[in-house]
């Protein structure tokens, strides 16, 4: 009956029954199972892009995007999506604008940019400053505590200065937050030779590239979780985040799917690998 509401012929329906998996299915199969490895990998953040991007640059597979998306989707795997979110605090500016929304640089530590995100918990909220570096994408300084005092700025971007010893003249991108517009922000910045830069009001474009990257932390960490316990718990969180995951490990599109980390040495292999061949 099966066959005949089907319009098959029986002996097509037992050869179907009794084939053996094909070579093409056994593939998929194991692909499958890398996938779903990778996915993990990723903390259940990486979608078709990226997990194609770590099979055919991490891994050495040649393997078709599209077929890495029908993958993902028969394995009922996604990736996070993203999700617009806007920043209005209204200041008077004490530096130019020395960005005018164009993003680029050079090379490393010529160009950050920097801000302030929030996150609840049972206890309490959560505030963090994160100090951005526009070229390798990496996060190089950040702060995190349970107030927005101008201490968190200037600790994050303390931590930035320690670690990187930028050249004088580079320059650090806000927007008008108290913080940033405090005594002992621009004191900090005039003391290690740096040169503020600030936006319009209430133009969260006008710092587009560490809003993007709150973006990334708030869809990839802050919301995998209903509550968190404790600030202290969170803290903690965005500390492995950063440190063991987004700089290190995590894939970005704008940087030729390379970590930040990986991208900033590629760059240098490259720079030195240019300067020998020169010299010769």
């Amino acid at each position: 009956m099966a066959c005949r509401v089907l319009n098959v012929s029986r002996s097509g329906y037992y050869e179907w029954r009794d084939r053996p998996p094909s070579n093409r299915d056994l593939e998929d199969a194991y692909l499958a199972n890398t996938i779903v490895d990778i996915h993990r990998m990723s903390r259940c953040s990486y979608g078709a892009p990226r997990v194609h991007a770590e099979l055919s640059l991490g891994m050495g597979l040649r393997v078709g995007r599209k077929r890495v998306a029908r993958l993902l989707r028969m394995t009922s795997r996604r990736g996070i999506s993203h999700r617009h979110k806007r920043r209005h605090r209204p200041a008077e500016a004490v530096h130019q604008d020395l960005v005018q929304r164009r993003f680029v640089a050079a090379g490393p530590d010529l160009l950050w940019c920097t801000d302030i995100t929030e996150h609840p918990t049972r206890a309490g909220k959560v505030y963090c400053a994160a100090v951005l570096d526009v070229f390798t994408r990496q996060v190089v300084g950040w702060s995190i505590a349970d107030h927005m005092r101008s201490e968190l700025v200037v600790d994050a971007l303390q931590m930035a200065i320690w670690r990187r010893r930028p050249e004088p003249g580079t320059v650090v991108h806000a927007d008008r937050g108290s913080q940033y517009t405090s005594w002992v922000f621009g004191h900090r910045l005039r003391d290690a030779g740096l040169l503020g830069s600030m936006g319009r009001v209430a133009s969260s474009v006008d710092n587009s590239m560490i809003e993007s990257f709150w973006s990334t932390m708030q869809r990839e960490l802050l919301d995998t979780r209903a509550v968190w316990d404790s600030p202290e718990q969170l803290g903690a969180a965005i500390f492995e985040w950063i440190e063991a995951w987004y700089n290190p490990r995590r894939r970005h599109t704008a940087i030729g799917m390379l970590s930040p980390v990986d991208y900033e040495h590629h760059w240098q292999q490259q720079r030195l690998h240019t300067a020998a061949n020169g010299a010769a």
